[in-house]
Formats: structure tokens, sequence, C-alpha cells
């Protein structure tokens, strides 16, 4: 009986040191698969950037007929009121996605930097 545990335990030994190796080895034998992800993540990143700057600029297309409508109608193109509830907003957006705050307001703000600029640029044309 002797005989036959020790022949057990070192068959189970043998079996665990080997599937040990297996896992350690399977982690560090693959690096392809890692770069496979890296690839794959900055192929989605490049097209999240892409989809971002889509909606900047249709974002900018409506700032464009706001600023015509305010140059035609005498209306300052800061208005202090709205940008501020559309930083809020943008930045109860933001804390639901796990932005912070400072980076949704400094975003918005060269956001909005932009925007003041395209309508006072609508303003000067007319």
């Amino acid at each position: 009986m002797k005989l036959y545990t020790r022949i057990l335990f070192l068959f189970l030994a043998g079996l665990f040191s080997h599937t040990v190796v297996l896992a350690q080895s399977g982690s560090v034998r693959n690096p392809e698969d890692k770069m496979n992800i890296l690839q794959i993540n900055r192929k989605k990143i490049d097209s999240l950037d892409k989809k971002l700057m889509e909606l900047i600029g249709e974002r900018e297309r409506a700032v464009r007929e706001i600023g015509v409508y305010k140059a035609k109608n005498n209306i300052a193109p800061l208005q202090a009121d709205r940008f501020k509830q559309v930083l809020e907003k943008s930045i109860e957006s933001g804390k639901k996605e796990g932005l912070s705050a400072v980076f949704v307001t400094e975003m918005m703000n060269a956001i909005h930097k932009e925007s003041l600029r395209m309508e006072e640029e609508i303003k000067a044309s007319n």
C-alpha cells in the first residue's frame, strides 16, 4: 500500500508541476495574443477618435447655424449662462462615463473656445 501511495503521490506531483509549467508557458508562449489585443484596441481607439471628430464637426455645424442667427439678431456670441448649463450637463454625463470633472471642463472649454471663434468669425463677416 505504501508503494501505491508513493506512486500516486509522484504521479499527482508530476501532473501538478506539468500543469503549472503549461500555465506559465502559456502566458509567455503567446506574446502574439497580447499584440493582437493591443492592435485590436488601438484600431478601436482610432475608430472612436474618428467618430469623436465627426460628432464634434456635427456640433460645430450646429454652432455655425446658431452663429448666423445670433449675427442676424444682434446677439452676442458669448452666452455665459448657457455655457454654464452645457458645462454642468457635460460634467454629469462625464461622471457616468468615469471621466473627471477637470477633464470634462477642459475639453468643453476647448470646444467652447472654438465655437466662440466660429461665431465671432460669422459675426465679423455680416
